[in-house]
């Protein structure tokens, strides 16, 4: 393997500066051309190579406002960015586990993301804005109208059941 320890650090500065400024062509820029991204919502697809990977972010820029990283650890090809931002009213944090091919350009992107209403409202926000993107106006409406009440659920079970589980919380 390459030492590319100096250029892959500027890629993930580069990528920082994208992911902070929603910048869609700078982040892409950043991108192996076999480049993956593990869907963060679900398991049943992935996103693959750069044109798919504009879509994404196109539709996650778009949703994830304020993006502010606060946390950077790797070195050789592998490093961790963990960012805090907003999904609407619903504050968001995620982490990045991004992975450098040899000419330092991100050839692997894992996403971890909480808290879970932020994540159901991403799901809403992005899921439908990317459907939309992709020309598929129906499944944009699909997800929207499918992932609203699960959004509704997960937001009234945060703010008024799990409270009740903090400890130290009296039972009722």
């Amino acid at each position: 393997m390459l030492d590319t320890s100096h250029s892959a650090a500027t890629t993930v500065a580069r990528w920082r500066a994208a992911g902070e400024g929603g910048d869609v062509d700078a982040a892409v820029a950043c991108l192996s051309q076999d480049v993956v991204l593990s869907s963060p919502l679900t398991e049943q697809f992935r996103f693959e190579g750069p044109d798919q990977l504009r879509d994404f972010l196109a539709s996650a820029f778009t949703a994830v406002e304020d993006i502010r990283f606060h946390t950077e650890t790797g070195q050789g090809d592998t490093y961790v960015l963990v960012y805090r931002a907003r999904v609407g009213s619903q504050p968001f944090e995620e982490a990045q586990l991004l992975r450098l091919d040899d000419e330092a350009h991100i050839r692997e992107i894992t996403l971890f993301g909480r808290p879970m209403p932020a994540l159901t409202a991403l799901m809403i926000s992005a899921g439908s804005e990317l459907a939309r993107r992709q020309g598929r106006r129906g499944v944009a409406a699909l997800m929207r109208a499918s992932a609203t009440p699960v959004h509704a659920m997960v937001t009234f079970g945060d703010h008024r059941v799990v409270p009740l589980t903090r400890p130290g919380a009296r039972p009722t």
